[in-house]
């Protein structure tokens, strides 16, 4: 089976090197807060360039944590798009305030900014923009808004570690960014975990403390926080996938422009890059009317699609008040189907999933 995504081959990129450092890691004793952690968090923000980075359990927190140091909950209202995984919401939602939801553009699947102004509010107080399946949105326009209606831009990379808007690495041009370490991601952690990245040195304090109940150095919470922090293993992990993440993005735009090259078939419908943008492709993302069909296709010939994303988060039972009209969305994600694009994957594998679907 050709899975779509597949985690164990990229550890088997680096086996040796993440045995031993799992091994340090226990030899050493301290498997939280220690020299592992700290270095990430260093090596992370030097990679991105920002002052700060500081790990948590994982995305989805990482997004909540992100608004919690913003003061950001009860009554008030954060923007994002229904196209994207559950934690995007979840992350606003946990902090008491309303997600509102606008609609994604066809062409790229990023939030349509030119919907941003009409959603804004008196109780609007931050954007949490999502670049989906690894491609920037257009952030000097959203950043334009932002600014005219004094609104925080929280970025979720959660899927575009490594991606690029113009020469900015993604997650140093909003106020925060947010990134997801779940075993699928362009960086990979062996289980859950996650980072937020800032400029700013009271957000990074206050989210040092909100990650560890609220904690200052004496350990007397100074705020109600959680525990959500990025244990010393997965950071070790981390701190090796980091040295080849810009290698492993290029092998997946390699196998993405294969796609984008050698796929003939006007059932379906393939991805647009904008021209702005280092796309990180975490997903290779087509459309297909006949999406079912085309699934049940390909698993007969041993290839396991995906869909990101089946049902849209405003069209989830948590979610469904207030109702929001998002004729794209809805659109989208009755056709879209996820092709397998991961570092490691043969080239006999591509050939044979374009061949397949040429003939579909």
């Amino acid at each position: 089976m050709i899975f779509f995504n597949y985690p164990k081959s990229i550890y088997k990129l680096y086996e040796k090197e993440i045995l031993k450092k799992i091994k340090k890691v226990l030899n050493k004793g301290i498997y939280s807060r220690s020299e592992e952690l700290i270095k990430f968090e260093k090596n992370f923000s030097n990679y991105i360039n920002v002052k700060y980075s500081v790990g948590v359990g994982n995305a989805t927190d990482s997004i909540f944590l992100a608004l919690k140091s913003l003061n950001v909950g009860i009554n008030d209202e954060v923007i994002t798009v229904s196209h994207t995984a559950t934690g995007t919401a979840i992350g606003i939602a946990n902090t008491g305030a309303l997600p509102v939801f606008i609609d994604v553009k066809e062409s790229d699947y990023n939030i349509d900014i030119n919907l941003i102004s009409k959603a804004i509010t008196k109780k609007t107080k931050a954007i949490v923009v999502v670049h989906l399946y690894g491609q920037s949105c257009d952030m000097d326009h959203l950043l334009k808004i932002a600014k005219k209606y004094k609104l925080y831009v929280i970025e979720d990379c959660s899927q575009s570690a490594g991606g690029q808007y113009k020469n900015k690495k993604l997650g140093s041009i909003g106020d925060i960014g947010c990134f997801s370490f779940f075993p699928t991601k362009n960086l990979s952690a062996i289980g859950d975990g996650g980072i937020l990245s800032t400029n700013n040195k009271k957000i990074y304090e206050k989210v040092k403390a909100l990650r560890e109940y609220g904690w200052d150095k004496n350990r007397n919470a100074k705020f109600i926080g959680i525990n959500s922090r990025l244990d010393e293993l997965q950071a070790g992990i981390l701190n090796i996938k980091l040295k080849y993440l810009d290698n492993d993005n290029k092998e997946r735009n390699n196998i993405a422009n294969l796609y984008l090259n050698k796929i003939k078939n006007d059932k379906i419908n393939l991805p647009k890059k904008n021209n702005f943008s280092f796309h990180a492709y975490h997903l290779f993302v087509v459309r297909c009317k006949q999406r079912s069909k085309l699934i049940s296709y390909l698993n007969s010939n041993k290839i396991l699609a995906g869909i990101h994303y089946k049902l849209p988060v405003h069209k989830q039972k948590v979610f469904i008040k207030p109702k929001f009209s998002l004729p794209i969305t809805e659109k989208i994600s009755k056709e879209v189907t996820s092709l397998p694009i991961y570092p490691g994957l043969k080239k006999r594998d591509i050939n044979k999933i374009i061949n397949l679907i040429n003939k579909f």
